[in-house]
Protein backbone atom coordinates (compact mmCIF):
# COMPACT_ATOMS: atom_id res chain seq x y z
CA UNK A 1 0.00 0.00 0.00
CA UNK A 2 1.25 3.47 -0.82
CA UNK A 3 0.47 6.68 0.98
CA UNK A 4 -0.24 7.14 4.65
CA UNK A 5 -1.61 4.65 7.13
CA UNK A 6 -4.03 5.76 9.82
CA UNK A 7 -4.77 3.35 12.66
CA UNK A 8 -7.29 3.92 15.45
CA UNK A 9 -7.36 2.05 18.78
CA UNK A 10 -10.42 2.34 20.99
CA UNK A 11 -11.30 0.82 24.33
CA UNK A 12 -14.99 0.95 25.25
CA UNK A 13 -15.12 2.86 28.57
CA UNK A 14 -18.18 1.08 29.90
CA UNK A 15 -16.75 -2.38 29.29
CA UNK A 16 -13.12 -2.11 30.36
CA UNK A 17 -11.59 -5.19 31.94
CA UNK A 18 -8.31 -3.71 33.10
CA UNK A 19 -7.59 -1.40 35.98
CA UNK A 20 -6.71 2.15 34.90
CA UNK A 21 -3.02 2.77 35.07
CA UNK A 22 -2.05 5.49 37.57
CA UNK A 23 0.05 8.19 35.95
CA UNK A 24 3.52 6.85 36.81
CA UNK A 25 6.81 8.48 36.13
CA UNK A 26 8.44 7.00 33.05
CA UNK A 27 11.28 4.57 33.53
CA UNK A 28 14.38 6.24 32.19
CA UNK A 29 16.25 3.62 30.16
CA UNK A 30 19.49 5.23 31.33
CA UNK A 31 18.50 4.96 35.00
CA UNK A 32 20.19 1.65 35.68
CA UNK A 33 22.30 0.23 38.43
CA UNK A 34 25.82 -0.37 37.13
CA UNK A 35 27.68 -3.22 38.79
CA UNK A 36 31.39 -3.26 38.02
CA UNK A 37 33.31 -6.39 37.07
CA UNK A 38 32.22 -9.55 35.39
CA UNK A 39 32.19 -13.18 36.41
CA UNK A 40 34.03 -14.08 33.20
CA UNK A 41 36.77 -11.65 34.03
CA UNK A 42 36.61 -9.92 30.65
CA UNK A 43 36.19 -6.46 32.15
CA UNK A 44 32.69 -5.87 30.81
CA UNK A 45 30.21 -3.92 32.93
CA UNK A 46 27.02 -5.67 33.97
CA UNK A 47 23.91 -3.50 33.57
CA UNK A 48 20.79 -4.05 35.62
CA UNK A 49 17.55 -2.11 35.40
CA UNK A 50 15.55 -1.53 38.57
CA UNK A 51 11.90 -1.63 37.52
CA UNK A 52 10.23 -0.99 40.86
CA UNK A 53 9.99 -1.72 44.55
CA UNK A 54 8.12 -4.53 46.23
CA UNK A 55 6.11 -2.83 48.97
CA UNK A 56 3.28 -4.86 50.47
CA UNK A 57 0.57 -2.43 51.58
CA UNK A 58 -2.02 -5.20 51.71
CA UNK A 59 -1.96 -8.91 51.00
CA UNK A 60 -4.39 -11.80 51.30
CA UNK A 61 -2.04 -14.71 51.92
CA UNK A 62 -2.58 -18.05 50.21
CA UNK A 63 -2.48 -20.85 52.79
CA UNK A 64 -2.44 -24.60 52.46
CA UNK A 65 -5.63 -26.44 53.44
CA UNK A 66 -5.63 -28.51 56.64
CA UNK A 67 -6.20 -32.25 56.45
CA UNK A 68 -9.69 -32.03 57.92
CA UNK A 69 -10.91 -28.97 55.99
CA UNK A 70 -13.15 -31.01 53.72
CA UNK A 71 -14.90 -32.43 56.75
CA UNK A 72 -15.22 -29.27 58.83
CA UNK A 73 -15.85 -26.84 56.02
CA UNK A 74 -13.78 -24.20 57.83
CA UNK A 75 -11.79 -23.26 54.74
CA UNK A 76 -14.88 -22.71 52.60
CA UNK A 77 -16.40 -20.59 55.35
CA UNK A 78 -13.21 -18.55 55.66
CA UNK A 79 -12.99 -17.89 51.91
CA UNK A 80 -16.68 -16.96 51.79
CA UNK A 81 -16.07 -14.46 54.59
CA UNK A 82 -13.10 -12.93 52.77
CA UNK A 83 -15.07 -12.56 49.55
CA UNK A 84 -18.05 -11.04 51.39
CA UNK A 85 -15.82 -8.41 52.99
CA UNK A 86 -14.19 -7.72 49.65
CA UNK A 87 -17.57 -7.23 47.97
CA UNK A 88 -18.58 -4.81 50.73
CA UNK A 89 -15.42 -2.79 50.13
CA UNK A 90 -16.12 -2.70 46.39
CA UNK A 91 -19.61 -1.34 47.02
CA UNK A 92 -18.15 1.42 49.20
CA UNK A 93 -15.31 2.29 46.80
CA UNK A 94 -17.72 2.42 43.86
CA UNK A 95 -19.68 5.16 45.65
CA UNK A 96 -16.60 7.41 45.64
CA UNK A 97 -15.12 6.75 42.20
CA UNK A 98 -14.47 9.86 40.10
CA UNK A 99 -10.95 9.95 38.70
CA UNK A 100 -10.81 7.19 36.08
CA UNK A 101 -12.62 6.59 32.77
CA UNK A 102 -14.75 3.62 33.73
CA UNK A 103 -18.51 3.40 33.64
CA UNK A 104 -19.51 1.55 36.81
CA UNK A 105 -23.22 1.48 35.91
CA UNK A 106 -23.80 -1.88 34.25
CA UNK A 107 -25.55 -5.21 34.76
CA UNK A 108 -24.20 -8.33 33.09
CA UNK A 109 -26.21 -10.76 35.18
CA UNK A 110 -27.62 -12.37 32.04
CA UNK A 111 -24.10 -13.39 31.00
CA UNK A 112 -23.33 -15.22 34.23
CA UNK A 113 -24.39 -18.48 32.59
CA UNK A 114 -21.33 -18.24 30.29
CA UNK A 115 -18.69 -17.91 33.02
CA UNK A 116 -18.40 -21.69 33.34
CA UNK A 117 -16.82 -22.00 29.90
CA UNK A 118 -13.20 -21.47 28.86
CA UNK A 119 -13.99 -19.29 25.86
CA UNK A 120 -10.91 -18.40 23.84
CA UNK A 121 -10.60 -16.82 20.40
CA UNK A 122 -7.34 -18.36 19.25
CA UNK A 123 -5.77 -16.55 16.32
CA UNK A 124 -7.47 -14.41 13.70
CA UNK A 125 -11.15 -13.68 14.48
CA UNK A 126 -11.97 -14.08 10.78
CA UNK A 127 -10.35 -17.53 10.49
CA UNK A 128 -11.90 -20.30 12.55
CA UNK A 129 -9.57 -22.70 14.36
CA UNK A 130 -10.17 -26.26 15.55
CA UNK A 131 -10.83 -24.91 19.07
CA UNK A 132 -14.60 -24.79 19.15
CA UNK A 133 -15.24 -22.98 22.45
CA UNK A 134 -14.93 -19.46 21.06
CA UNK A 135 -16.91 -16.24 20.56
CA UNK A 136 -15.72 -15.21 17.09
CA UNK A 137 -19.25 -14.60 15.85
CA UNK A 138 -19.71 -12.00 18.60
CA UNK A 139 -16.29 -10.45 18.01
CA UNK A 140 -16.85 -9.99 14.27
CA UNK A 141 -20.30 -8.55 14.95
CA UNK A 142 -18.79 -5.95 17.29
CA UNK A 143 -16.04 -5.11 14.81
CA UNK A 144 -18.62 -4.61 12.04
CA UNK A 145 -20.54 -2.21 14.31
CA UNK A 146 -17.47 -0.05 14.82
CA UNK A 147 -16.58 -0.26 11.13
CA UNK A 148 -19.99 1.27 10.34
CA UNK A 149 -19.49 3.90 13.02
CA UNK A 150 -16.18 4.96 11.43
CA UNK A 151 -17.48 4.64 7.84
CA UNK A 152 -15.70 1.46 6.75
CA UNK A 153 -17.20 -1.23 4.58
CA UNK A 154 -17.40 -4.74 6.05
CA UNK A 155 -14.79 -6.11 3.67
CA UNK A 156 -12.35 -3.18 3.94
CA UNK A 157 -10.86 -3.68 7.37
CA UNK A 158 -9.21 -6.17 9.67
CA UNK A 159 -9.16 -6.03 13.45
CA UNK A 160 -9.71 -7.69 16.77
CA UNK A 161 -10.89 -6.66 20.22
CA UNK A 162 -8.02 -5.74 22.52
CA UNK A 163 -8.00 -6.25 26.28
CA UNK A 164 -6.93 -2.69 27.15
CA UNK A 165 -5.70 0.62 25.76
CA UNK A 166 -2.05 -0.22 26.39
CA UNK A 167 -2.32 -3.33 24.22
CA UNK A 168 -3.84 -1.28 21.43
CA UNK A 169 -1.06 1.32 21.63
CA UNK A 170 1.65 -1.33 21.69
CA UNK A 171 0.26 -3.01 18.61
CA UNK A 172 -0.56 0.15 16.68
CA UNK A 173 2.96 1.49 17.09
CA UNK A 174 4.42 -1.93 16.28
CA UNK A 175 2.58 -1.89 12.95
CA UNK A 176 4.00 1.58 12.30
CA UNK A 177 7.51 0.33 12.94
CA UNK A 178 6.94 -2.68 10.65
CA UNK A 179 5.73 -0.36 7.87
CA UNK A 180 8.67 2.01 8.41
CA UNK A 181 11.52 0.17 10.22
CA UNK A 182 13.68 3.32 10.26
CA UNK A 183 10.81 5.66 11.13
CA UNK A 184 10.86 8.10 14.05
CA UNK A 185 7.99 8.02 16.54
CA UNK A 186 6.50 11.46 17.31
CA UNK A 187 4.14 11.81 20.29
CA UNK A 188 2.97 14.76 22.32
CA UNK A 189 4.29 15.06 25.85
CA UNK A 190 0.78 14.41 27.17
CA UNK A 191 0.38 11.09 25.38
CA UNK A 192 -0.33 8.00 27.47
CA UNK A 193 2.84 6.55 28.97
CA UNK A 194 2.31 3.27 27.08
CA UNK A 195 3.24 5.12 23.88
CA UNK A 196 6.71 5.84 25.24
CA UNK A 197 6.82 2.33 26.67
CA UNK A 198 6.27 1.01 23.15
CA UNK A 199 9.18 3.11 21.87
CA UNK A 200 11.48 1.58 24.49
CA UNK A 201 10.24 -1.96 23.83
CA UNK A 202 10.78 -1.67 20.09
CA UNK A 203 14.03 0.34 20.39
CA UNK A 204 12.53 3.17 18.33
CA UNK A 205 13.81 6.70 18.19
CA UNK A 206 11.11 8.78 19.89
CA UNK A 207 10.69 12.57 19.80
CA UNK A 208 8.36 14.28 22.27
CA UNK A 209 6.34 17.16 20.87
CA UNK A 210 5.26 20.11 22.99
CA UNK A 211 1.58 20.72 23.72
CA UNK A 212 -0.71 23.70 23.96
CA UNK A 213 -2.08 24.58 27.38
CA UNK A 214 -5.19 22.57 26.48
CA UNK A 215 -3.05 19.43 26.19
CA UNK A 216 -3.43 19.29 22.40
CA UNK A 217 -0.33 18.66 20.29
CA UNK A 218 1.46 21.87 19.25
CA UNK A 219 1.72 21.52 15.47
CA UNK A 220 4.20 24.41 15.20
CA UNK A 221 6.63 22.49 17.41
CA UNK A 222 5.72 19.31 15.54
CA UNK A 223 6.64 20.97 12.23
CA UNK A 224 9.97 22.24 13.55
CA UNK A 225 10.92 18.75 14.71
CA UNK A 226 9.84 17.15 11.43
CA UNK A 227 12.05 19.57 9.51
CA UNK A 228 15.08 18.34 11.45
CA UNK A 229 14.43 14.72 10.40
CA UNK A 230 13.26 14.82 6.79
CA UNK A 231 15.48 11.86 5.91
CA UNK A 232 13.39 9.41 7.97
CA UNK A 233 9.68 8.48 7.79
CA UNK A 234 7.37 9.74 10.53
CA UNK A 235 5.27 7.53 12.82
CA UNK A 236 2.82 9.71 14.75
CA UNK A 237 0.67 9.07 17.79
CA UNK A 238 -2.46 11.23 17.65
CA UNK A 239 -4.56 11.47 20.81
CA UNK A 240 -8.34 11.38 20.77
CA UNK A 241 -8.53 12.38 24.44
CA UNK A 242 -5.28 12.74 26.40
CA UNK A 243 -4.88 10.93 29.71
CA UNK A 244 -4.91 13.95 32.03
CA UNK A 245 -6.77 16.76 30.25
CA UNK A 246 -8.89 14.87 27.75
CA UNK A 247 -7.46 16.95 24.88
CA UNK A 248 -8.19 15.93 21.29
CA UNK A 249 -5.40 16.40 18.77
CA UNK A 250 -6.41 17.94 15.44
CA UNK A 251 -5.87 15.03 13.03
CA UNK A 252 -6.49 17.17 9.93
CA UNK A 253 -3.92 19.72 11.09
CA UNK A 254 -1.42 16.93 11.85
CA UNK A 255 -1.85 15.55 8.30
CA UNK A 256 -1.53 19.05 6.81
CA UNK A 257 1.65 19.66 8.84
CA UNK A 258 3.12 16.41 7.53
CA UNK A 259 2.29 17.29 3.93
CA UNK A 260 3.52 20.87 4.25
CA UNK A 261 6.84 19.51 5.54
CA UNK A 262 7.25 17.13 2.61
CA UNK A 263 6.10 13.84 4.22
CA UNK A 264 3.48 13.18 1.55
CA UNK A 265 3.82 9.40 1.38
CA UNK A 266 6.18 8.65 4.25
CA UNK A 267 4.08 8.68 7.39
CA UNK A 268 1.97 6.37 9.52
CA UNK A 269 -0.58 7.65 12.05
CA UNK A 270 -1.78 5.74 15.10
CA UNK A 271 -4.80 7.31 16.78
CA UNK A 272 -5.12 6.53 20.49
CA UNK A 273 -8.86 6.77 21.01
CA UNK A 274 -9.04 4.89 24.30
CA UNK A 275 -11.91 7.06 25.60
CA UNK A 276 -13.11 9.78 23.23
CA UNK A 277 -12.72 7.69 20.08
CA UNK A 278 -16.12 6.24 20.97
CA UNK A 279 -17.63 9.47 22.30
CA UNK A 280 -16.77 11.84 19.45
CA UNK A 281 -19.02 10.23 16.80
CA UNK A 282 -21.95 11.15 19.05
CA UNK A 283 -21.00 14.82 19.50
CA UNK A 284 -22.48 16.99 16.74
CA UNK A 285 -19.82 19.73 16.82
CA UNK A 286 -16.87 17.32 17.05
CA UNK A 287 -14.52 16.59 14.15
CA UNK A 288 -15.63 13.45 12.38
CA UNK A 289 -13.96 10.20 13.40
CA UNK A 290 -13.86 8.57 10.00
CA UNK A 291 -11.56 6.66 7.67
CA UNK A 292 -12.82 8.74 4.74
CA UNK A 293 -9.88 11.13 4.92
CA UNK A 294 -8.04 12.71 1.96
CA UNK A 295 -5.35 10.02 2.20
CA UNK A 296 -5.77 6.30 1.75
CA UNK A 297 -6.34 4.73 5.15
CA UNK A 298 -6.34 1.28 6.64
CA UNK A 299 -7.69 -0.07 9.93
CA UNK A 300 -5.05 -2.31 11.48
CA UNK A 301 -5.87 -3.40 14.98
CA UNK A 302 -4.48 -6.32 16.92
CA UNK A 303 -1.38 -8.47 16.96
CA UNK A 304 -0.45 -10.92 14.19
CA UNK A 305 -2.69 -13.97 14.59
CA UNK A 306 0.16 -16.23 15.65
CA UNK A 307 0.74 -14.00 18.70
CA UNK A 308 -2.83 -13.56 19.83
CA UNK A 309 -4.33 -15.59 22.64
CA UNK A 310 -7.32 -13.65 23.96
CA UNK A 311 -9.72 -14.70 26.69
CA UNK A 312 -12.82 -14.14 24.63
CA UNK A 313 -15.55 -13.18 27.08
CA UNK A 314 -14.97 -9.49 26.24
CA UNK A 315 -16.58 -9.66 22.76
CA UNK A 316 -19.73 -11.13 24.30
CA UNK A 317 -19.93 -8.32 26.87
CA UNK A 318 -19.48 -5.73 24.12
CA UNK A 319 -22.01 -7.37 21.81
CA UNK A 320 -24.52 -7.51 24.68
CA UNK A 321 -24.05 -3.82 25.51
CA UNK A 322 -24.18 -2.61 21.91
CA UNK A 323 -27.42 -4.50 21.35
CA UNK A 324 -28.98 -3.14 24.53
CA UNK A 325 -27.98 0.50 24.02
CA UNK A 326 -27.57 0.96 20.30
CA UNK A 327 -26.51 4.19 18.60
CA UNK A 328 -29.20 6.30 20.29
CA UNK A 329 -28.38 4.90 23.71
CA UNK A 330 -24.70 5.82 23.40
CA UNK A 331 -25.60 9.25 22.05
CA UNK A 332 -27.81 9.88 25.08
CA UNK A 333 -25.08 8.77 27.49
CA UNK A 334 -22.42 10.94 25.81
CA UNK A 335 -24.66 14.01 25.98
CA UNK A 336 -25.32 13.33 29.65
CA UNK A 337 -21.58 13.06 30.37
CA UNK A 338 -20.80 16.34 28.63
CA UNK A 339 -23.69 18.12 30.39
CA UNK A 340 -22.59 16.90 33.81
CA UNK A 341 -18.96 17.78 33.09
CA UNK A 342 -19.93 21.38 32.33
CA UNK A 343 -22.00 21.42 35.53
CA UNK A 344 -18.99 20.31 37.58
CA UNK A 345 -16.63 22.81 35.94
CA UNK A 346 -19.06 25.69 36.49
CA UNK A 347 -19.67 24.75 40.13
CA UNK A 348 -15.92 24.50 40.84
CA UNK A 349 -15.27 27.92 39.34
CA UNK A 350 -18.21 29.40 41.23
CA UNK A 351 -16.56 28.23 44.46
CA UNK A 352 -13.31 29.96 43.50
CA UNK A 353 -11.54 26.75 42.48
CA UNK A 354 -9.39 26.82 39.36
CA UNK A 355 -10.85 24.45 36.77
CA UNK A 356 -10.68 23.70 33.04
CA UNK A 357 -12.78 21.64 30.63
CA UNK A 358 -11.79 21.11 27.01
CA UNK A 359 -14.59 21.64 24.51
CA UNK A 360 -14.89 18.01 23.37
CA UNK A 361 -14.13 16.45 26.73
CA UNK A 362 -15.83 15.11 29.85
CA UNK A 363 -12.57 15.34 31.83
CA UNK A 364 -12.66 18.22 34.31
CA UNK A 365 -9.21 19.40 35.43
CA UNK A 366 -8.89 21.40 38.66
CA UNK A 367 -6.43 22.31 41.38
CA UNK A 368 -5.18 19.33 43.34
CA UNK A 369 -6.80 18.97 46.78
CA UNK A 370 -4.41 19.59 49.68
CA UNK A 371 -5.50 16.47 51.59
CA UNK A 372 -4.21 13.15 50.22
CA UNK A 373 -6.80 11.26 52.25
CA UNK A 374 -9.49 13.19 50.37
CA UNK A 375 -7.75 12.36 47.08
CA UNK A 376 -7.74 8.65 47.93
CA UNK A 377 -11.33 8.67 49.18
CA UNK A 378 -12.61 10.04 45.85
CA UNK A 379 -9.99 8.13 43.81
CA UNK A 380 -8.80 11.23 41.97
CA UNK A 381 -6.04 10.93 39.37
CA UNK A 382 -3.41 13.59 40.05
CA UNK A 383 -0.36 15.00 38.32
CA UNK A 384 1.65 17.78 39.91
CA UNK A 385 -0.68 20.57 41.08
CA UNK A 386 -3.72 19.33 39.18
CA UNK A 387 -6.29 16.55 39.57
CA UNK A 388 -9.12 15.47 37.34
CA UNK A 389 -12.59 13.96 37.39
CA UNK A 390 -13.65 11.91 34.36
CA UNK A 391 -17.43 12.26 34.12
CA UNK A 392 -18.78 8.90 32.99
CA UNK A 393 -22.43 7.73 32.63
CA UNK A 394 -22.54 6.53 36.25
CA UNK A 395 -21.49 9.96 37.57
CA UNK A 396 -24.75 11.66 38.50
CA UNK A 397 -25.44 15.26 39.51
CA UNK A 398 -26.15 13.95 43.01
CA UNK A 399 -22.71 12.34 43.25
CA UNK A 400 -21.06 15.50 41.96
CA UNK A 401 -22.95 17.56 44.53
CA UNK A 402 -21.73 15.24 47.31
CA UNK A 403 -18.16 15.61 46.06
CA UNK A 404 -18.41 19.38 45.78
CA UNK A 405 -19.96 19.77 49.21
CA UNK A 406 -17.18 17.75 50.81
CA UNK A 407 -14.47 19.53 48.79
CA UNK A 408 -15.72 22.99 49.75
CA UNK A 409 -15.95 21.97 53.41
CA UNK A 410 -12.41 20.57 53.37
CA UNK A 411 -11.03 23.66 51.63
CA UNK A 412 -12.29 25.86 54.44
CA UNK A 413 -9.94 23.99 56.79
CA UNK A 414 -6.99 23.83 54.37
CA UNK A 415 -6.81 27.60 53.98
CA UNK A 416 -8.14 28.82 57.34
CA UNK A 417 -4.73 29.90 58.66
CA UNK A 418 -4.45 32.51 55.92
CA UNK A 419 -0.94 31.35 55.07
CA UNK A 420 -1.77 28.42 52.82
CA UNK A 421 -3.14 29.53 49.46
CA UNK A 422 -4.60 27.88 46.40
CA UNK A 423 -1.82 26.62 44.12
CA UNK A 424 -1.16 28.42 40.85
CA UNK A 425 -2.13 26.08 38.01
CA UNK A 426 -1.86 28.63 35.20
CA UNK A 427 0.94 26.62 33.58
CA UNK A 428 -1.39 23.61 33.45
CA UNK A 429 -4.74 25.17 32.53
CA UNK A 430 -4.04 28.76 31.45
CA UNK A 431 -4.37 32.03 33.36
CA UNK A 432 -8.09 32.38 32.62
CA UNK A 433 -8.85 29.08 34.37
CA UNK A 434 -6.53 29.58 37.35
CA UNK A 435 -7.97 30.87 40.64
CA UNK A 436 -4.75 31.55 42.57
CA UNK A 437 -4.18 34.91 44.26
CA UNK A 438 -2.28 36.21 41.21
CA UNK A 439 -4.80 35.18 38.55
CA UNK A 440 -8.13 35.29 40.39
Amino acid sequence: MVGSVVEIEVVIPSELNGKPEQLPEEIDPESVVLIGGNENGNGNVKREMVLGRNIHTSCLAVTEPDADDEVTGDREAHMASVLARYRKSLVERTKHHLGYPYNLDFDYGALGQLQHFSINNLGDPFIESNYGVHSRQFEVGVLDWFARLWELEKDEYWGYITNCGTEGNLHGILVGREVYPDGILYASRESHYSVFKAARMYRMECIKVDTLVSGEIDCLDFKSKLELNKDKPAIINVNIGTTVKGAVDDLDLVIKTLEDTGFHDRFYIHCDGALFGLMMPFVKRAPKVSFKKPNEVTLLRGMPPSWEVVTAHAPIFLWYTLNRKGYKGFQKEVQKCLRNAHYLKDRLQAEGIGAMLNELSSTVVFERPQDEEFVRRWQLACQGNIAHVVVMPNITIEKLDDFLEELVEKRSTWFQDGKTQSPCIAADVGTECCACALHK
